[in-house]
């Protein structure tokens, strides 16, 4: 039976990155629907495991289209199909598995916070024994390009990663649902576009930005594609 990867698309330009490389790399067939382009969320369950992207909207959002998303990952969960999200992809699990979506105490935006510290997140004790980040450090270097965060239902999802203004950065709930609230899938020409394209960044030094980038490039994509890598494993997929 072929295997093949959901991939979600909630904004046109935030693609799966470094994880199509992979996708490629093991002959995976994957399909990608674009939400933002009014493309139908398909039935996940007829799916080894399902991928859900960032974008602009918000978990909380009472449309027809983010209730529908909600519900389709609510049911990937009933069913245990391996899941991840990136950012909104992230709070759409948190609020399909029962727990809260809000404004984060502070917005984070690009590679350092308003201090000038670089955004790093840190591996809790769980998210260190977790197979996600199997291979992998305690610390991570990340990208930020966010302003909700998230609370934990009390049953059922484990905090697996950390960071110092939002402290929920790394989540998994039921078997093997897992949300990332950081970036770990850019690739240099999708950083590029987002700079183009992002109203948030937009407003920001795009040379500041891309050296920022180019600073931690090499562990970044390192790190992003043993992370994916792990998570293709988890689905049973490589």
């Amino acid at each position: 039976m072929t295997k093949r990867v959901l991939i979600v698309k909630n904004i046109t330009h935030e693609g799966p990155g470094l994880l199509d490389i992979l996708l490629r790399e093991h002959a995976i067939e994957s399909h990608c629907v674009d939400l933002s382009l009014g493309e139908d969320f398909p039935d996940p369950v007829n799916y080894n495991a399902l991928v859900v992207l960032g974008g602009p909207q918000s978990a909380n959002d009472n449309n027809p289209s983010m209730q529908l998303q909600l519900c389709l990952i609510e049911q990937a969960l009933h069913e245990e199909i391996p899941y991840l999200g990136i950012c909104l992809g992230m709070q759409t699990l948190v609020k399909a598995g029962g727990g809260k979506v809000m404004k984060c105490p502070v917005k984070e935006i690009g590679f350092s916070d308003p201090e000038g510290n670089a955004y790093c997140v840190k591996l809790t004790e769980t998210g260190n024994n977790d197979p996600l980040f199997s291979g992998l450090g305690r610390n991570f270097p990340v990208f930020q390009l966010h302003g909700e965060t998230v609370g934990l239902a009390a049953s059922d999802m484990e905090l697996l990663a950390t960071g110092k203004h939002c402290p929920i950065q790394a989540v998994k709930v039921g078997k093997h649902a897992y949300g990332l609230q950081c970036h770990f899938e850019m690739t240099p020409a999708m950083f590029s576009d987002w700079c183009d394209i992002d109203a948030d960044l937009k407003n920001m030094d795009s040379n500041v930005l891309i050296k920022q980038f180019e600073n931690i490039q090499e562990e970044y994509i390192s790190t992003g594609l043993k992370l994916l890598q792990n998570f293709l494993m988890i689905s049973g997929l490589v």
